[in-house]
C-alpha cells in the first residue's frame, strides 16, 4: 500500500508539474487569450487578468479615458490561425516574456506579451496576469470626412464627440482594439472614397491610421456638370463682357450685332484638398465669340470669329445633406 501511495503521489506531482509547464505556464496563459481571440470569444478574452486597460495605463500613454469599445466586438475580429509558441523567457522578478507566432487572415505575424506571476491557486497551480494589457488603441484620422469602415463595420468619428462640437473638415477618434488582429480600413460614400488599407495590429500600443477620403468619379462629374452649366448660362448673355462670368473680350470698333458666345473647351475639373474645402486651382478653358464689327478707322465691316481663353478656379464643400456647395473664384 505504501508503494502504491507513493506511486500515486509521484504521478500526481508529475501531473501538476506538467500542467504548470503547459496549461498553467506563462505561455499557456497567453495561449488562452489567443485561443479566445481565434474563436471570437471576446468575453473570455476580456475576463483574463490584466487584459482590460486601466485609466492609469491610458493616462500613461497620454490617451483619453473611456475610449469607445466598439471594436471589441466579435464580428470585427479577423481570422487568427496557426497559433504557435516561438519563445518564452523568464525575465526575473516574477515576469516572463512570451512570443507567439500566428497567421492573421493568412499572413504570418507575431506578437510579444509580458506576463507576471501572481502566485498559485488551489495551492499548486501557477496563476498569471498580463503585466501590460495586450489591447491596442486605434487612432483613426479621417481626412476630409468623418466616417470610415473597419472590417465591414461603419463608424463615425464624431459619434462620441460633445453635442456642441463644431463640424470640421477632417476628424479623429480613438478606439480600444484587440491585438493581435488585422483591420481593413477604408471609406466609401456617394462622393468620396479611400482605398482599403490592411492594418495588422500586433503590439499593445497606439496605432495611428490615416484615411484619406478623396473625391470620386461621381464627385468630379457632379462638379464638372455644375461648372459646365454655369459657363453655358454665361454664353446666353449677348454682350462683350458677360456679367459675373470668367470670360469676356474688349473690342474698340463699333459692334454691328449682338455677340454670340459658346464654349469651345470646358475647363477639366481636378480637385485637391485644401485646409477646409476641396479646391480646383486656376484651370484654363476656351470660350468662342462670333460678332460683326465695323472699323472706326476705315469703316470696313468684318466678323470676329475667334476663341477667347479664360481661367476659372473654384472650391467645393459637401453639405450635411450630401449636396455640394460650389464657390467660383
Amino acid at each position: 500500500m505504501v508503494v502504491i501511495a507513493a506511486l500515486l503521489c509521484a504521478a500526481l506531482l508529475a501531473a501538476i508539474g506538467s500542467l504548470n509547464r503547459d496549461l498553467y505556464s506563462a505561455s499557456g496563459f497567453v495561449r488562452q487569450y489567443l485561443d479566445a481571440i481565434a474563436r471570437r470569444d471576446t468575453t473570455s478574452a476580456l475576463q483574463l487578468p490584466g487584459v482590460e486597460l486601466t485609466n492609469q495605463a491610458l493616462e500613461a500613454a497620454k490617451l483619453p479615458r473611456d475610449l469607445p469599445t466598439t471594436l471589441l466586438r466579435p464580428d470585427v475580429l479577423s481570422e487568427l490561425t496557426d497559433i504557435h509558441l516561438i519563445r518564452e523567457t523568464e525575465d526575473g522578478a516574477g515576469t516572463n516574456t512570451v512570443i507567439y507566432g500566428f497567421r492573421l487572415d493568412g499572413k504570418p505575424e507575431s506578437m510579444t506579451f509580458n506576463v507576471a506571476h501572481t502566485g498559485t491557486f488551489a495551492g499548486v497551480f501557477n496563476s498569471w496576469r498580463f503585466a501590460s494589457s495586450p489591447l491596442a488603441v486605434l487612432q483613426i484620422t479621417v481626412l476630409h470626412e468623418a466616417s470610415f469602415t473597419v472590417n465591414g463595420l461603419t463608424l463615425d468619428t464624431r459619434a462620441h464627440a460633445a453635442a456642441d462640437t463644431p463640424a470640421t473638415f477632417s476628424n479623429q477618434a480613438s478606439y480600444l482594439a484587440f491585438a493581435p488582429t488585422s483591420y481593413s480600413i477604408a471609406h466609401t460614400s456617394t462622393l468620396l472614397s479611400a482605398p482599403v488599407q490592411r492594418v495588422p495590429v500586433t503590439k499593445s500600443t497606439a496605432v495611428a491610421v490615416s484615411v484619406d477620403a478623396e473625391p470620386n468619379e461621381a464627385f468630379i462629374s457632379q462638379v464638372q456638370t455644375e461648372l459646365n452649366g454655369f459657363l453655358d448660362d454665361c454664353t446666353t448673355q449677348q454682350v462683350l463682357q458677360p456679367s459675373n462670368c470668367p470670360f469676356g473680350i474688349e473690342i474698340n470698333d463699333r459692334i454691328k450685332n449682338d455677340p454670340v458666345w459658346s464654349i469651345a473647351d470646358y475647363p477639366v475639373v481636378a480637385l485637391t484638398a485644401g485646409a477646409t474645402t476641396f479646391e480646383m486651382a486656376d484651370t484654363t478653358g476656351q470660350a468662342h465669340i462670333v460678332v460683326e464689327v465695323q472699323s472706326l478707322f476705315d469703316g470696313d465691316v468684318e466678323t470676329r470669329d475667334e476663341d477667347v481663353p479664360f481661367a476659372v478656379a473654384l472650391s467645393v464643400t459637401v453639405k450635411p445633406d450630401g449636396s455640394l456647395a460650389i464657390q467660383l473664384h
